[in-house]
Formats: C-alpha cells, sequence, structure tokens
C-alpha cells in the first residue's frame, strides 16, 4: 500500500470519525435537553426518509450547495481562499431573473441556455475584482472577497428594488419568470429539478480537471507547494487568477441553476440565501475534492431536513444542527486530529514494506 493511498483511507477515516464524535456528542447533549431523547434522536436519524417529500426536500437542498462546494474545492485547491462564492451566487440568480424576464418571448431552450450564460459570466465578473486585488496588489482575498460579497448584495437590491420589482406582488420580489425558462421538475410531488444532474456533472467534470489534466496538475502543484511549482515553470499568477475565475463561474452557475429550478419570482432583497458559505462546510467535509461533493453535500442537507423534522415533532430546538455542523467542521479542519494515528499507519507500512524487502533480497 502506498502513502497516498494510506492517506486517502485515513482522510476517509478521520470525517467519519469527526461525524461519529460530533453526533455521539450532540446526542448526550439531547439526553439532558429533552423529555424523550430516543425518539428525539430516532426521528433525527430516520425522520428524511419516511416520507417522499423529505427525500425531495435533501435532493432539493443539496443542488445548489454542490455548486459552491465544488467552486470552493477548485480554489481551495490552489490555497486561494476566495470567499466570492455567496456574493456570486446571488448575482448570478439576480441577474438571471432579470435577463428571463426581458427576454421571456424566447423559446425554452436558448432561453434556458443563455441564462445558464449570464450566470456564468455573472460569477466569472464577480470573482475577477477580488482575483486580480490578489494577484496585483497582493490583497488578502478572505478580506477583499467578503467586502465585495457586501457590494454585490447591494447591487443586487438595486437592481431588484429598481429595475424589476413586481409592485403588486404585495412583497419585496421581481416579476414571474417565464415558465419556459425554467427546469423540468423530474420526481412528481417533490420540487427536484433538472437541475440537479447539472450539479452532478460539474462536480464529475471538475474532479477529471483536477486529477486528470495537466493544468489540474498546475493547480493541485501550486497549492501544495507554490515555491516548487514556481521553480518547476508554472505560473503562480496564471493559476491564482485561474482557478478564482473558475470557481466564481461555478458558483455562479449555481445561482442561476437555483433560480431557474426552485422560484417563481427573485426575493432575496437585503438578504443574501447562505449557500455560499454551505459550500466552504461541503468544501472542507469533501477534502477539496470535487467528486466528494456530492456526497458531503447530501450529508449535510440531510442532517438540517432531519433537525427540521425533529424540531416539528419533538422538543429539541432546530439550533440543535448547527452545533452539530459546527464540531464537525473542527474536527475535520483539524490537522492534528487522528495525527498520531495517522502517523503510526504510515510507519507501519513502511516496516512492512521493508520487511517484505528484506524476505525477497
Amino acid at each position: 500500500m502506498t502513502s497516498k493511498q494510506i492517506e486517502r483511507r485515513f482522510d476517509a477515516f478521520k470525517t467519519f470519525m469527526a461525524i461519529a464524535i460530533a453526533l455521539g456528542i450532540a446526542f448526550i447533549v439531547i439526553s439532558f435537553v429533552s423529555e424523550s431523547p430516543v425518539e428525539a434522536i430516532a426521528t433525527f436519524i430516520t425522520g428524511p426518509l419516511q416520507r417522499k417529500s423529505r427525500i425531495g426536500n435533501i435532493l432539493e437542498m443539496m443542488t445548489p450547495i454542490m455548486f459552491t462546494g465544488t467552486a470552493i474545492c477548485i480554489m481551495y485547491q490552489a490555497n486561494q481562499f476566495n470567499m466570492i462564492g455567496e456574493g456570486a451566487f446571488l448575482i448570478a440568480a439576480n441577474l438571471t431573473t432579470w435577463f428571463a424576464v426581458t427576454h421571456e418571448t424566447w423559446s425554452g431552450l436558448p432561453l434556458q441556455i443563455a441564462c445558464l450564460r449570464v450566470g456564468i459570466v455573472t460569477g466569472v465578473v464577480a470573482a475577477f475584482i477580488p482575483a486580480i486585488l490578489k494577484v496585483k496588489f497582493k490583497a488578502n482575498e478572505v478580506v477583499s472577497s467578503i467586502m465585495m460579497n457586501y457590494i454585490l448584495l447591494n447591487v443586487s437590491n438595486y437592481i431588484l428594488y429598481y429595475k424589476m420589482r413586481d409592485t403588486v406582488s404585495g412583497q419585496q420580489a421581481s416579476y414571474k419568470i417565464p415558465e419556459r425558462a425554467k427546469f423540468a421538475k423530474i420526481w412528481t410531488g417533490t420540487r427536484v429539478h433538472t437541475g440537479i444532474f447539472i450539479a452532478l456533472a460539474v462536480a464529475v467534470l471538475m474532479y477529471f480537471f483536477i486529477y486528470r489534466t495537466k493544468w489540474g496538475y498546475a493547480i493541485r502543484m501550486v497549492g501544495a507547494n507554490a515555491n516548487f511549482a514556481k521553480y518547476s515553470g508554472i505560473s503562480i499568477v496564471s493559476v491564482a487568477m485561474a482557478t478564482q475565475l473558475i470557481g466564481g463561474a461555478i458558483a455562479g452557475l449555481g445561482g442561476s441553476v437555483e433560480m431557474l429550478g426552485m422560484y417563481d419570482r427573485f426575493i432575496w432583497y437585503g438578504t443574501q440565501p447562505g449557500y455560499g458559505f454551505d459550500g466552504i462546510m461541503v468544501g472542507v467535509l469533501a477534502k477539496n475534492n470535487p467528486i466528494l461533493v456530492p456526497l458531503a453535500a447530501f450529508f449535510l442537507a440531510y442532517m438540517r431536513i432531519g433537525a427540521d423534522v425533529m424540531n416539528r415533532m419533538s422538543d429539541v430546538p432546530i439550533e440543535f444542527v448547527d452545533v452539530v455542523q459546527g464540531l464537525i467542521i473542527m474536527f475535520v479542519a483539524a490537522e492534528m486530529f487522528l495525527s498520531k494515528y495517522k502517523h503510526k499507519l504510515i510507519v507501519n507500512n513502511a516496516k512492512k514494506q521493508l520487511e517484505a524487502k528484506e524476505a525477497a533480497e
């Protein structure tokens, strides 16, 4: 067994243990705060699978965070900690709605494709500013992208309120999105739509891009050791710029897909949907590997639907899931968590290989 195989197995084991410990602590807390802890825990675990509508809710919830989770994986692979996913998702959803409303005479498929292009381009433009600030002026991309998110929120508010607000809707909402622009529902009795296939396809394509192409190798090399990558002839500036723009494009595409698949109007006025920050959790759980994003997104959505069901059917508050999420992220992100066990596995494997080599000689 190679060291890489050991590390991959250890990462999976570490994530599993982080989840198990977090759930264990949460269940202990439940046993103190709930009058019927066993029923509450059983509801949390099995509740999301007891009805078709709840399973649909899981799939609906995981679709947008697959996009933002994949975007985070691409950027973090190159150590570009850009947080623009939230703003890119929001402004892309906003401009997608505006485009669909103002081009309602177009036929279905061309209008859908054009809307997705609007989302991709919008995401790239949103990510460009913190990316160029990092590359040209060495600005911290975490700070600049968070500030950019607030700028995009207010730009979105302006476009909604002054350019496409439906004054007779009774709320701060846009005009209705044309039916021909919307994605088809694929499961009767739920709102699961064809956009989920786009999300899965993006995750798979980005996995092959990162792990099966020379550009992906350059990205991983920069993330692992920027100095070595530079001396190997890899352009650090190009990689830093490209990964952030790709991440922005994916997050923007997610905003378009979510709007065309789940909503009749754009309704996010004065608030952000939160999918960009959910994407960070998904990326951490997936260990920045795009192929694991669907699994991580499913787990996060499952927990949230389970917490919602438990909240409605027991005396445990829904904030319980926030505690579990926080514990899981802390354990997964902690470099020293189970580090001794990892070291022991590598040492034992090296000893076995050495003994096998000596026996063969």
